[in-house]
């Protein structure tokens, strides 16, 4: 295993290299702190620090031009679960929101929502809704996947140099969780038994020119993997995407997987059958950016014992080393 700053790409143009970058999850959280860090570390990796997801998930959903300068929010339907003292946010893979019922919902709030953006909705997925932010523009705002599971109280948005703004942002989406309280989508969900959609959450405010990318993404091949800020990424730097992963084509590709244990037992191969110089892979431990190379001769555990049979190392000894 070689422990490397890795990314020199112009360096290793001729060798032939697969990047592997896994999820990262925030070091702590910190009330000490005025408020959170924006952006889960492999957000702040892909798109730089100022992480605004909107723009680029929905280049990744539509095949409409998107203004480079124009600042979009990201608006999503979701439930607030209730504690005792507290509300947490459920992720979007929890509530089974259907495209029915997301659609139902928007057509609810839509003129609250366009009166109080001042403007219309640019694209509407199932569970992604897009707008130019407006008045909101200056919210500081974090992702379902950094908030989900958690305390909202924390994770709310805030205002930055202009105040008054997250106040404004609280009066709406209090009116519309009120419509939807009444509304006749989680009159059926309630039958079916599941968790009501009670509120709007915002997040990813920012435009196509705040996303910073570093170089492992802008030189890539190709991108693997199924989540659509990399299909966003994708159209942005004009660079093929596939949701599944194709083993005859390795080499120059970025992959970020659902699952990328599966991934390592063909990696490893093709690193052992000289298809693949090296695998650069890329995560986070305590929200840091960590970058190792391997090659072939980095996949043996290491031993004194000569005589023995050499082993493999594992997917579990190469994350947790």
């Amino acid at each position: 295993m070689t422990a490397n700053s890795a990314t020199s790409l112009a360096k290793q143009s001729n060798l032939r290299r697969f990047t592997l970058m896994l999820s990262g999850e925030d070091a702590f959280d910190s009330e000490e702190d005025d408020r959170p860090v924006k952006g889960l570390p492999h957000e702040r990796f892909l798109l730089g620090n100022l992480v605004p997801l909107a723009p680029v998930l929905l280049l990744g959903q539509t095949s409409q031009a998107v203004n480079p300068s124009e600042v979009i929010a990201c608006l999503q339907p979701v439930h607030l679960h209730a504690t005792r003292d507290h509300l947490i946010l459920m992720g979007q893979n929890q509530i089974d929101l259907t495209q029915t019922e997301s659609t139902e919902l928007l057509k609810t709030a839509l003129p609250y929502i366009e009166e109080d953006f001042q403007n219309p909705i640019q694209f509407q997925g199932q569970y992604y809704w897009f707008i130019a932010a407006g008045p909101f523009a200056s919210l500081a705002s974090y992702s379902i996947d950094q908030a989900h599971g958690r305390n909202i109280d924390w994770w709310m948005p805030r205002d930055t140099h202009e105040e008054g703004i997250a106040k404004r942002w609280r009066k709406l989406q209090n009116e519309i969780q009120m419509l939807w309280h009444i509304g006749s989508v989680n009159e059926t969900r309630e039958q079916r038994g599941m968790p009501s959609i009670n509120s709007l959450w915002i997040s990813g405010i920012g435009k196509l020119s705040d996303v910073q990318a570093p170089k492992v993404i802008q030189q890539s091949n190709h991108f693997y993997g199924s989540h659509p800020l990399l299909a966003g990424l994708g159209r942005l730097y004009n660079i093929s995407h596939s949701e599944e992963l194709n083993t005859q084509e390795l080499a120059g590709s970025f992959a970020w997987l659902d699952n990328p244990e599966s991934a390592w037992p063909t990696l490893s191969a093709a690193l052992n059958d000289q298809e693949l110089d090296e695998v650069l892979i890329i995560d986070f431990p305590k929200g840091k950016t960590r970058e190792r190379l391997y090659k072939a001769k980095d996949l043996s555990k290491k031993t004194w014992a000569f005589w023995k049979k050499v082993q493999l190392l594992t997917w579990k000894e190469i994350i947790s080393s």
